[in-house]
């Protein structure tokens, strides 16, 4: 098979983390997981969505008499050796029956999960302001649905001076820039924490020194920008 497919990684990780992946299937897919990084982010992202579901099931203090049947059907109390057996066999065919049904419900879940919100795309287009600080290409930043992560990638490459470093900022309608952090090469991963885009309506890309704005504040030419 080949797990470099996004639809198979989501399925796989899917049955994986419900349970319903069972036997040497299941056994394969753990061994796996070590080389595959795609299989490994899906079944994380699996898990935690699934995890939610615990926080919803109301903990049931059973009764006495549920108790003492339980005890009559795995073989307490004075029944004779036959019957016994015949309650021990219908009550692991009732669990059967129970563990059945939950899987049905389970999968109709899975194939019918809550919607995700969409990415927000903002394409930085260059301002020209540096004249061979930054290709005649654009950045295209991609912020995650849920707002927790920014990723960048350039068009084309992007080459600058060894001294210096491109840094994202975050800019409001009023008040001062706020750096998201540094892009080696124009391309980036940022964790987005608290209120990093609070009021943004600019992403602007800033030329500076070697490790980024010395005063906390944009202190080069802006090389790129776009508006969300």
């Amino acid at each position: 098979m080949d797990y470099s497919r996004p639809e198979l990684a989501d399925r796989l990780a899917a049955e994986y983390a419900a349970g319903t992946l069972r036997g040497p299937a299941r056994r394969r897919f753990e061994s796996l997981l070590p080389a595959h990084p795609l299989l490994r982010e899906a079944t994380r992202a699996w898990e935690e969505r699934l995890m939610p579901l615990t926080a919803a099931i109301e903990p049931v203090q059973p009764s006495g008499e549920v108790w003492r049947r339980i005890s009559e059907r795995i073989g307490g109390g004075e029944t004779k050796a036959a019957s016994g057996a015949w309650n021990r066999l219908s009550f692991w065919r009732g669990l059967a029956a129970f563990a059945s049904v939950a899987a049905i419900g389970l999968a109709m879940l899975l194939a019918n999960p809550t919607p995700v919100p969409p990415p927000i795309v903002v394409v930085l287009a260059p301002t020209g302001t540096a004249p061979g600080a930054a290709p005649p290409a654009s950045l295209v930043a991609s912020i995650s649905g849920d707002g927790s992560t920014l990723v960048t990638r350039p068009i084309v490459p992007v080459a600058i001076q060894p001294d210096r470093a491109l840094e994202l900022w975050a800019v409001p309608k009023e008040g001062a820039p706020r750096s998201l952090g540094l892009l080696p090469g124009g391309s980036g991963t940022v964790a987005l924490r608290g209120k990093a885009l609070a009021g943004a309506e600019t992403l602007a890309v800033s030329l500076e020194p070697a490790g980024g704005s010395p005063t906390g504040k944009p202190t080069g030419p802006i090389v790129y920008a776009g508006k969300f």
